[in-house]
């Protein structure tokens, strides 16, 4: 066996104890008591653990080095002896006994915010959020000088490789230049206009989850392998093989269930359509986090969202919840789709007003890793972050700074790849279609096959064998930018 071999099938190891603590995060998620917390999180840390002393054996530099220097190896292969070069970077820079209090710290100050949440309570969430930050800020350091960057870019890298905050910066500053003004006119024409109606319920859950699973099967989704459930915030997970996905329902309003299970089915085609060939090895995953939601948010807000799909589902929406008048009218349903406010709630919101409420995270956050902002100051920060870009503010940290799971959760560094992928979305989408004119036909009588071809051949088939900026070039002709974002917001906002 040679050394790249070794690393391979070391890899393949790895692999599988990595799978098994994505279902166990979902179980914790889904199903388990709170009771049970302590319980999993020893056990999501023994296994962690386990991978983490594979990834940092003693002979593994070594090994990767062999392997690097091996004149042998095809293309894939090198891009895989890049990816392990990458993730054993990642991985030695931190020690086990870091490794151990982050999961146990991430674990219970997951559980605090669920009930913090639900009470309202910031104060009973603090001191274990700033216990959980402290020992991120320890990880960023370590990896900062293992890479030779900063705390926050060392934090980045894990969701979205090579990418650095300046570059964030320049595409961030482009955006707030351009929404806040189209933002302005849109809400003035919204206003202008007659009153968009909503449906009146209550919608069955029910209902509501026999039509998310039929929108799911025309997105080709496969239930022999996946699954949906219902979590407090909805999320995919699991393995290509194994889909675990979840949503939130609300008997007074189906439309955000539905479009949170079209995003997610989004994220899980992209991880089923990875190379098979490639299973269990560095190079075979997806590529990033910003490429990720470019799958997701491409599905829920460019496909399943235009004219041409949501003038195939109206008879469908009509005939399972028994809709009639002028609530149920297609137009009327195309714009309750494309309905903008500003809103307190991120995952609620519009394509405009999205990315304000990730800038405001990613401001955020970047003070709190910098050690810029303490976490008893965050509710104040968030308002006024608030305030300046959305233009409203919070009356209960509920709807502030509690609503979402990432920072409990010790995702710091993620929330930028949000508003990265509607970029890379708008500017995949477009590519798309250019190259295929069958795409929007398809999508009018639900019929994503064409569409899926396309991503499987150009983005899910690519894995990690490039990285992210030059898989979205080769995609789609040139660099990630704002310009098909913001050509997509004006078609569809302003001149639709």
């Amino acid at each position: 066996m040679t050394d790249y071999q070794e690393l391979e099938a070391r890899h393949r190891r790895m692999s599988a104890i990595g799978g098994a603590i994505s279902i166990l995060g979902w179980d914790q998620s889904v199903m388990m008591p709170d009771g049970g917390a302590q319980s999993r999180a020893e056990q999501v840390s023994a296994l962690s653990l386990i991978v983490h002393e594979m990834q940092t054996a003693p002979d593994m530099d070594d090994l990767i080095s062999s392997a690097e220097n091996d004149n042998g190896l095809d293309e894939w292969q090198r891009a895989n002896v890049r990816e392990i070069r990458h993730g054993w970077v990642h991985s030695n820079a931190v020690p086990a006994d870091l490794v151990d209090r982050k999961i146990m710290a991430r674990s219970a100050c997951e559980m605090t915010w669920r009930s913090a949440r639900a009470e309202n309570d910031f104060a009973k969430l603090e001191p274990q959020l700033t216990d959980l930050l402290a020992i991120i800020r320890e990880v960023a350091a370590v990896k900062a000088e293992a890479f030779g960057c900063g705390l926050y870019d060392a934090l980045l890298d894990s969701f979205d490789p090579c990418r650095k905050s300046a570059d964030i910066d320049v595409l961030f500053a482009e955006l707030l230049t351009f929404l806040p003004g189209v933002l302005d006119q849109v809400l003035e024409a919204q206003n202008a206009a007659s009153p968009i109606l909503l449906p009146e319920g209550p919608f069955s859950i029910e209902a509501q989850e026999a039509l998310g699973r039929q929108v799911m099967e025309l997105f080709q989704f496969d239930f022999d392998h996946g699954r949906l459930d219902v979590s407090l915030h909805p999320f995919s997970g699991g393995t290509p093989d194994d889909s675990r996905i979840t949503t939130r329902y609300a008997e007074d309003d189906f439309t955000q269930s539905l479009m949170a299970v079209v995003h997610e089915t989004g994220h899980a085609q992209y991880e089923r359509g990875l190379p098979k060939a490639w299973r269990g090895q560095p190079v075979g995953q997806s590529r990033g986090m910003a490429v990720h939601e470019s799958q997701s948010l491409l599905f829920e807000m460019l496909a399943a969202r235009s004219p041409e799909f949501i003038g195939y589902i109206s008879p469908t929406l009509r005939e399972v919840f028994g809709g009639s008048g002028p609530a149920w009218e297609d137009d009327n349903l195309l714009r309750l789709y494309h309905k903008v406010e500003r809103g307190l709630i991120r995952v609620d919101a519009d394509e405009l007003t999205y990315p304000l409420h990730v800038i405001l995270r990613y401001r955020l956050e970047k003070d709190l890793i910098n050690g810029d902002l303490a976490v008893r100051d965050l509710p104040e920060a968030w308002s006024e972050g608030m305030r300046e870009l959305v233009g409203v503010v919070p009356e209960t940290d509920a709807d502030g700074c509690l609503q979402d799971i990432h920072w409990p959760g010790g995702a710091f560094g993620y929330f930028p790849t949000y508003t990265l992928g509607a970029l890379g979305a708008s500017q995949i989408f477009a590519a798309a279609k250019s190259q295929d004119d069958g795409i929007m036909a398809g999508i009018a009588k639900g019929d994503f096959s064409n569409l899926l071809t396309w991503l499987r051949a150009n983005i899910h088939g690519n894995a990690c064998k490039l990285m992210p900026d030059q898989l979205i070039e080769q995609a789609t002709g040139a660099p990630l930018g704002t310009a098909a974002f913001k050509a997509h917001l004006e078609a569809r906002y302003l001149r639709g």
